[in-house]
């Protein structure tokens, strides 16, 4: 179907074409019409020129040569203006750009000055330049949504249930990785300082069938090289059940685990119900999803994470983790890009320590 513009009163002859007016002068701003050319019968009435401008921002460019105030309507003035006048110094931190010394700097020259009387004169304040003060007055007329934080709970990611309180008062936890050929530890305290960080090699992982007296012996010598904790978290990966290539995998997992859990657990606890349980299970994707690590549903390697945990240790005054001196220059060169993976389960086991604390303490607030 096709369609032509006609003048409402019916008055369409001429050489002016789609608009009838005299030879010269410019069209009425008067409402037009969409006309069937097939039935000739239906109008359609389109929004007439007012109505259209009245929500657009004007499409002039504003330049440097433009005074601010006419880039925007007056409604929109008022708007910008009654926020720079009356907006904290916290709520003004809120708005693009004006986040550190921009927003001191304007409550400041108000203090001193008064209130903002035009757009124009809040390219006065020290740090405040025309482009950016057009960045500012159109984040205070479209502020970004912020998207609602989710509230961890812990209890999810860790099993079994455990009392808040015992977590709570534990003063150091062992974060235990279980590899394909080696197992690897983090000892970290409350303090978030690195007690103990290594690995060592199975040889007896996946040779033969799993034979259970040479897995015992690669488990037994970790178990007897593990520092002693109030916890001990030990990794539930996740394996998906519809790849069958990686059963294999998934019963190496499970052997490894179960007998982490029988060798680490005290007998008392199977006996008394006021003992709570030293061996616990943390979810391997609440770790990927804490540090950002997740590709769909796979995850990507820490290494660049831990990287920057060992600088920050260094150069930072209250660092995410503390490492002492001696891990510092121990793993250094460990993670380096082109290395390989060989380090992940290093990595992995102190981004779990990591994460437990950091979940812990945002699920209590």
């Amino acid at each position: 179907m096709a369609a032509v513009f006609i003048n409402p009163t019916g008055n369409n002859s001429g050489p002016s074409g789609l608009f009838s007016r005299p030879h010269g002068a410019f069209p009425e701003l008067e409402p037009r019409y969409l006309q069937c050319t097939c039935c000739w019968r239906s109008r359609v009435p389109v929004a007439g020129f007012e109505t259209l401008n009245a929500n657009l921002i004007p499409t002039a460019p504003c330049t440097d040569d433009l005074s601010l105030d006419t880039c925007f309507t007056a409604d929109q003035r008022e708007v910008i203006l009654r926020t720079l006048n009356n907006a904290t110094e916290l709520e003004l931190a809120g708005v693009k750009l004006l986040r550190g010394r921009k927003s001191v700097n304007i409550v400041d020259y108000r203090t001193k000055n008064g209130p903002f009387r035009s757009l124009e004169s809040v390219v006065n304040v020290p740090l405040l330049k025309h482009k950016s003060a057009l960045v500012v007055f159109n984040s205070i007329l479209n502020p970004l949504k912020k998207e609602k934080k989710v509230k961890v709970q812990l209890m999810k990611f860790i099993k079994p249930e455990v009392d808040r309180a015992w977590l709570e008062e534990a003063t150091s936890i062992v974060s235990i990785i279980c590899g394909t050929n080696k197992v690897a530890w983090a000892h970290v305290d409350r303090g978030m300082m690195v007690l103990d960080w290594q690995q060592l090699d199975c040889p007896n992982f996946l040779k033969g069938t799993y034979i259970a007296s040479s897995y015992l012996n690669d488990i037994s010598n970790v178990v007897s090289q593990l520092p002693p904790a109030d916890f001990y978290l030990v990794e539930k990966p996740s394996i998906s059940l519809q790849n069958t290539t990686l059963f294999p995998i998934m019963a190496h997992m499970r052997s490894v685990e179960a007998m982490l859990f029988a060798l680490l657990e005290p007998k008392i606890y199977q006996t008394d119900s006021n003992t709570p349980p030293r061996v616990l299970n943390m979810m391997r994707l609440a770790v990927g999803r804490h540090f950002g690590l997740m590709v769909g549903e796979s995850r990507t390697s820490g290494a660049q994470a831990v990287r920057q945990m060992m600088t920050d240790s260094v150069t930072q005054k209250l660092p995410r983790l503390n490492f002492p001196q001696d891990l510092l220059l121990k793993y250094r060169n460990a993670f380096q890009m082109g290395r390989g993976r060989g380090g992940e389960e290093l990595c992995d086991a102190l981004l779990q320590a990591v994460a437990f604390y950091e979940l812990l303490s945002e699920s209590s607030r």
